[in-house]
């Protein structure tokens, strides 16, 4: 059965109003349910559809504290917290109804056998679909039966449908006109497809028009709509939202308005719409993994993958994946079935971008950290921070947004005991220009009747454009990034993109690897670099083989008259490497199948490299530091690798300037707050920064006179 034959499914919609990534709560489907499927709520939670009243409490087995489910006919199962969601597991072990249903992802080791099937047949479980590419199935059911299920050995782990929301001079700034102005023509992202999972794109805009001549070819290339199920390619893909289109405009938006000066990253990629979120910001987990799915399917979903039936991925060479949204980072990426999914894309050759998150400070505006939200936890993507540029190409004055999400990774496991622990991983990558960015416009949308963000550049509304913050900003940037380098080099594997970004971004001064990874964005030293990496690499080559067809390059660059070092590193899980032998040499961790830190062992809480993937003559560091502008390993301690090692098994650690890590707790009233703040408080704070952003110096409103400007 193809996992695309959805027309039984009717449209699940779940009415979370989308800014940026903000905490969500976990409730049971009994009270909100209409033939198994969520009742979304609307703006502030306002009811959207018809909300059933609660169900007349009906006698029948709960399940039992201390982890015992009481079946109907007396037997007992004990339920599984290693494999079962911390906190749907929370719920079960508490006096939650058995009868009571959850709409469920459940991830297999193996395809399900006879035991799995007779729990689907049974009259209270609705298998909604199977995702088979991804081996996953969406299903709803009854608590009792949760236990069950996770019980069976090829179920590896069992997790809420979650909602999932979204998280707004650039191409100067970045460093990307000096690539397009080399002496190589066409570095531009021609021929690279870039997938956009987001609320939609407007089909019509210039933006997305041919980005080297006049032609009115459109380079959204395929298109689906899973935000209401149907896997359709017709107007239901456009955006009456207004993120998505904004956000593709970013990665990849032809120089045509205004002279080129709104043009995007990689202006000539193709682009792949593929709506996960509604026309009033609405998303689930289910919706991304169709998503995900898709990609990896193949083209016709009817017949098996073969040289004239290619998977999708291969038929739109889709090397880039851009996740302008998220959840909270409730389990662990070892758990969490979209960072599962994710990684399965990377393994597959795509380089994945996921937004950090908005939730860099609480409501009185002061610093936190541990906010990193899924799928941004997960070691194989890339995840992106953001950027204030206050509006000026040099980057003398750029700093990490104050609302940017800072690491480490709070996200976490049950073990069989039902002892927690955290994955406390560095988190962002990288950081990028995301506050108040000018991008493409789509007429009519919810967010500009709302805010108002139109930037008034034109009274044409297919050349309009308007104003957005946020990491969900910043991640199209990078995700332009990704683009081009696979255009200039186009064998580069994922981790060779991740670790060249990393290695070429520029340390910010002033602000630890917590709130910006390895540094900011650095396209002209990143293609420069690229362009220098053999062709004839395999996951077969030895560690320490010759990387480079030339010397070295020089790692500084010069933007608006400013010349910066690089990085010169690597992030690893709890530390960072440098050495000139990471892009000299080729290291087995740059293939696929592996995790950049899986060359490096923890010893007695000492950060090692283990000789096979990684070779002689890098450095592994030891240190969480707070950067000087020069390379990494500069500056003044933060914390060291030992206490963020530590820091997997305590609930509330304090980093090194006495600032609380974020956890996810269980209030009072039993809402689930996965990221440490209130629910109505985060909406508020979120959509701020959507909306406005930090209000300083910001990139300048440059006027359309509405002829075509070709060229870049």
């Amino acid at each position: 059965m193809s996992s695309l034959k959805l027309s039984s499914l009717r449209p699940y919609v779940a009415g979370l109003l989308l800014c940026a990534l903000c905490c969500a709560g976990l409730s049971p489907l009994s009270a909100q349910a209409q033939d198994g499927l969520l009742v979304g709520r609307g703006k502030f939670g306002q009811a959207r559809g018809k909300v059933l009243p609660p169900p007349t409490p009906q006698p029948g087995p709960v399940v039992q504290p201390g982890g015992v489910s009481l079946l109907k006919d007396g037997r007992q199962t004990v339920l599984r917290p290693d494999k079962i969601s911390p906190d749907l597991y929370a719920l079960m072990s508490g006096r939650t109804p058995s009868r009571t249903a959850f709409r469920v992802v459940c991830q297999f080791n193996k395809p399900p056998g006879a035991a799995v099937n007779a729990i689907y047949q049974r009259p209270n479980v609705s298998v909604n679909y199977s995702l088979q590419n991804l081996n996953y199935a969406v299903a709803t059911m009854p608590a009792s039966v949760i236990g069950e299920l996770a019980a069976l050995k090829e179920v590896s782990f069992i997790s809420p449908d979650r909602e999932v929301r979204t998280l707004g001079h650039v191409s100067a700034t970045t460093g990307a006109d000096l690539v397009r102005n080399q002496a190589v023509a066409g570095l531009d992202g021609t021929g690279v497809g870039i997938a956009v999972l987001d609320s939609g794109i407007k089909h019509s805009h210039k933006s997305f028009r041919d980005g080297r001549t006049l032609r009115s070819d459109v380079r959204i290339v395929a298109q689906q709509d899973f935000a209401n199920y149907s896997g359709s390619s017709d107007e239901s893909t456009g955006d009456a939202y207004g993120h998505g289109t904004h956000v593709a405009s970013l990665a990849a938006g032809n120089g045509r308005i205004a002279d080129a000066a709104y043009i995007g990253i990689a202006p000539n990629a193709d682009i792949v719409n593929l709506r996960v979120l509604d026309e009033h910001g609405v998303g689930t987990v289910s919706n991304l993994l169709n998503a995900l799915d898709w990609i990896l399917g193949p083209a016709d979903p009817s017949q098996p993958v073969s040289a004239t039936n290619p998977t999708n991925r291969a038929r739109y060479n889709i090397r880039v994946v851009n996740m302008s949204l998220g959840m909270p980072a409730v389990d662990s990426y070892r758990n969490d079935p979209v960072c599962r999914a994710v990684r399965r894309l990377v393994d597959a050759g795509i380089v994945v971008v996921a937004a950090a998150g908005n939730n860099g400070k609480d409501a009185q505006g002061q610093k936190v950290y541990g906010m990193i939200h899924s799928p941004g936890i997960e070691p194989s993507a890339l995840t992106v921070g953001a950027v204030n540029t206050y509006g000026s190409n040099a980057r003398s004055d750029d700093g990490v947004a104050t609302y940017s999400s800072r690491g480490p990774t709070r996200s976490s496991w049950l073990d069989a005991r039902g002892v927690r622990h955290y994955d406390n991983l560095i988190k962002p990558d990288l950081v990028a220009p995301g506050n108040r960015l000018i991008g493409a416009y789509a007429d009519g949308n919810f967010l500009d009747a709302n805010y108002h963000l139109r930037s008034f550049v034109s009274s044409d509304d297919s050349r309009e454009m308007m104003t957005m913050s946020g990491t969900s900003m910043a991640a199209p940037v990078v995700a332009g990034a990704a683009a081009l380098l696979f255009q200039a080099n186009p064998n580069l594997t994922p981790n060779m993109v991740k670790a060249i970004l990393t290695y070429t971004a520029q340390p910010l001064a002033g602000f630890n690897l917590f709130e910006q990874g390895a540094g900011e964005l650095n396209v002209e030293g990143a293609v420069r670099l690229a362009k220098l990496v053999r062709t004839d690499l395999t996951n077969s080559t030895p560690t320490g083989t010759p990387m480079l067809t030339g010397p070295a390059p020089d790692p500084h660059t010069t933007i608006a008259g400013q010349t910066f070092p690089w990085a010169q590193g690597l992030i690893l899980n709890y530390g960072f490497a440098t050495g000139q032998n990471l892009i000299t040499q080729y290291q087995r961790i740059y293939g696929t199948g592996v995790l950049i830190a899986d060359g490096v062992l923890i010893a007695d809480g000492v950060l090692i490299a283990d000789g096979v993937y990684i070779s002689d003559g890098v450095l592994i560091a030891d240190g969480i530091y707070i950067s000087d502008g020069l390379p990494l390993g500069h500056g003044a301690t933060f914390t060291t690798s030992r206490e963020l090692i530590r820091w997997r098994e305590l609930e509330q650690p304090v980093a090194g300037s006495g600032v609380l890590i974020a956890d996810g707790v269980l209030i009072a009233d039993g809402v689930l707050i996965a990221d440490g703040v209130l629910i109505a408080d985060a909406i508020v704070r979120a959509r701020a920064t959507e909306a406005n952003g930090e209000q300083t110096a910001s990139m300048p409103v440059v006027t359309d006179n509405g002829a075509d400007h070709v060229g870049y």
